[in-house]
């Protein structure tokens, strides 16, 4: 570690305040127990997996309804049972604080801004549970929602999680077969949809697409439309039944919580479904809930007086992890619509407006702010904003730069690596650490995440496999309509038997700080040299004419292919010979001889998933002869029409 990598330092007020600080003395006044650092910490929560779950449980609280036998039955993955025996429900937790104090602060780019108190959202989530209720809804039922990101979203979620039910979400930015790809499998019993929403300064209507949904799904008992302002009663005829939002809350109904066990499913998130039927991830009450108590307060140090924002559609993990800042008393806000209308500084606006304490994005966003040359620290003063939180991609180290120049130079900037699989980060923030150039801070408390090389064994100092050797209460209980198993075994664990293999390339220094150096599946392995994506875009991007890429190498172990650039141009730059010449010279000086692209050619913009990652995958897939239709599935694309002008350019 060199004095220029750092760029943040906690200050000793910050260190003593925060919860991890909190959390180091109550396990030496309640356990005995005495660290000397975060690493001590870290060794003693991924070796002593029943010591450190416990108090983790222990420390936040857990409201067990019937306790457990004990905390894990073996550490075998998969199969891993967690606190077995004991009930509780994720809900109860999420709506355990009261008052006045807001709950929820929704934004949109049409609606009135919205907030809900604490007693408030309590109200409304016993309303909907009564509806709910009234429909026939139980324990194990599965209610789906075509919904975007603002308040009915979270109620009806609570409200589903606080009968046992299980929730489904899909943003309605998704088209029709991409919703009834994920919605079929799980046979849901009610659906929550909207007919339109609002996204860069347009209304989309989604009547039809709704009805065609609707019609497509044969479990359903009921359907409720939550109508844009100014809309019109929802139909009630034919079937299933239709009713309106406002009738389903119409009556209120008392808040209780159904006791499930430890291991019932809380939701049901999915694989990006870019490149075939997308996988159905069930995960549960209690592992998602210790997880999530543990990440969001000890990582990201939230708590009562914070206001947690993530720019998110209810389609991505995101969402889920950004309402579990409800658990502990932290204000959540919402934005529904797009994170450049009316323009870039969309989000800082309300950043600033809302007083926002931790401020989360995509590194693509970051990055396309940086591009942009934009300036929102001259802007915006960002009083109360202490954490930036960054996700979705590896955040480059001229990322880092730009947010200390450009946004606010004394902002703990928190990068996160997990995964919808987990529904948490592997490695991420840590309030204790300083912020090195590029890196991500930490592993995560619990997770026992390594880099292997290609024999099996452990490296530091070299890029690897990311692992985790030791199994996590939020990994996934199984996939729907997966009775053997074969297919989650297949997805993780079948490299190295035992241990969960990711499908990411990172590297660890000896101070437990990281890269993450983008899929290992799309890997650039040229003659021997091998290569993540991430760093051939760090260099790509110093670059003036290129504003975006996306690289590919159509090889496989077996046999070498050719490596394929698809550049974004920036304003008057035209791909000529001699641009061509320079991207590969630069790119063979800054990376390897072996990195010069084959083939470049320009396109209008990179395709990407909703979340902003790049189709590498999908992408080589074309290039090496599969039909488009079953490469990719244009639906689950942020732009859609993307991918036939990158087809159009072979």
């Amino acid at each position: 570690m060199t004095g220029q990598d750092i760029l943040w330092r906690p200050s000793a007020e910050q260190v003593e305040g925060c919860n991890l600080t909190a959390y180091f003395r109550w396990l030496e006044s309640e356990r005995g127990l005495r660290f000397s650092g975060y690493d001590g910490l870290w060794r003693w929560s991924i070796t002593d997996l029943e010591g450190f779950w416990s108090s983790i449980a222990e420390y936040f609280g857990v409201r067990f309804h019937a306790p457990a036998r004990h905390v894990i039955d073996s550490t075998s993955m998969p199969g891993a049972e967690w606190f077995p025996g004991a009930t509780l429900n994720y809900a109860e937790h999420a709506l355990a604080h009261h008052g006045a104090e807001p709950a929820l602060l929704c934004r949109s780019e049409a609606e009135p801004r919205r907030e809900l108190s604490r007693d408030e959202l309590r109200r409304e989530v016993a309303a909907a549970r009564a509806g709910l209720l009234r429909l026939g809804v139980t324990a194990g039922d599965r209610v789906v929602a075509y919904l975007p990101n603002g308040a009915e979203a979270v109620i009806a979620f609570l409200a589903t999680a606080s009968l046992g039910a299980i929730w489904s979400s899909c943003p309605p930015e998704f088209g029709v077969d991409s919703v009834l790809d994920r919605f079929r499998q799980i046979e849901p019993r009610v659906l929550i949809g909207v007919d339109r929403y609002n996204y860069n300064g347009r209304v989309y209507d989604r009547g039809p697409d709704l009805d065609r949904i609707i019609g497509s799904l044969p479990t359903l008992n009921a359907a409720v439309v939550v109508r844009a302002a100014g809309g019109t009663a929802a139909d009630t005829n034919g079937s299933p039944r239709r009713l309106s939002w406002r009738e389903l809350t119409a009556e209120p109904g008392e808040l209780a919580f159904e006791p499930v066990p430890f291991d019932h499913p809380l939701w049901i998130l999915y694989s990006s479904g870019t490149t075939g039927l997308p996988k159905a991830i069930v995960q549960g009450h209690g592992g998602i809930l210790v997880e999530h108590l543990k990440q969001l307060a000890l990582h990201t140090d939230l708590g009562p007086g914070d206001r947690f924002f993530w720019y998110t559609t209810t389609g991505w993990m995101m969402w889920n992890y950004l309402v579990s800042g409800l658990l502990l008393g932290t204000t959540v806000v919402l934005y529904d619509g797009s994170p450049g209308w009316p323009d870039l500084n969309a989000l800082y606006r309300l950043a600033d407006e809302e007083a926002v304490t931790c401020f989360g994005v995509s590194a693509p966003f970051l990055m396309a702010c940086r591009a942009a040359g934009l300036e929102p620290g001259r802007q915006f003063a960002f009083e109360a904003l202490r954490a930036i939180g960054s996700t979705g991609a590896p955040l480059p180290a001229e990322g880092f730069d730009w947010v200390y120049e450009h946004v606010k130079s004394d902002v703990w900037l928190g990068s996160l690596s997990g995964g919808t699989d987990v529904c948490t980060g592997f490695v991420g923030p840590n309030p204790l650490h300083p912020v090195r150039r590029g890196r991500i801070q930490c592993r995560s408390l619990g997770a026992k995440v390594e880099a292997f090389d290609e024999n099996g064994r452990g490296v530091t100092g070299q890029v690897g496999e990311l692992v985790i050797t030791e199994p996590l209460p939020s990994m996934p209980l199984f996939f729907w309509n997966d009775e053997s198993g074969e297919r989650y075994r297949e997805s993780y664990f079948d490299h190295w038997p035992g241990v969960w293999r990711h499908g990411d390339w990172i590297e660890f220094d000896e101070d437990g700080s990281s890269v993450i150096y983008g899929r290992s599946d799309s890997t650039l392995n040229r003659g021997g040299v091998r290569m993540g994506t991430s760093e051939f875009y760090r260099a790509a991007a110093e670059l003036p004419e290129i504003e975006d890429c996306v690289i590919v190498d159509t090889g496989s172990l077996d046999r070498e292919g050719k490596l394929w650039l698809f550049v974004v141009l920036a304003d008057g730059a035209a791909l000529d010979s001699e641009l061509a010449a320079r991207i590969r010279h630069h790119l063979r000086t800054r990376l390897s001889p072996r990195h010069g692209p084959d083939e470049i050619r320009s396109i209008p913009e990179v395709p990407t998933t909703l979340s902003g990652k790049k189709l590498e995958v999908p992408i080589k897939r074309i290039l090496t002869g599969e039909p488009v239709e079953t490469a990719v599935n244009v639906g689950t694309l942020q732009n859609p029409e993307s991918i036939a002008a990158l087809v159009a350019t072979l």
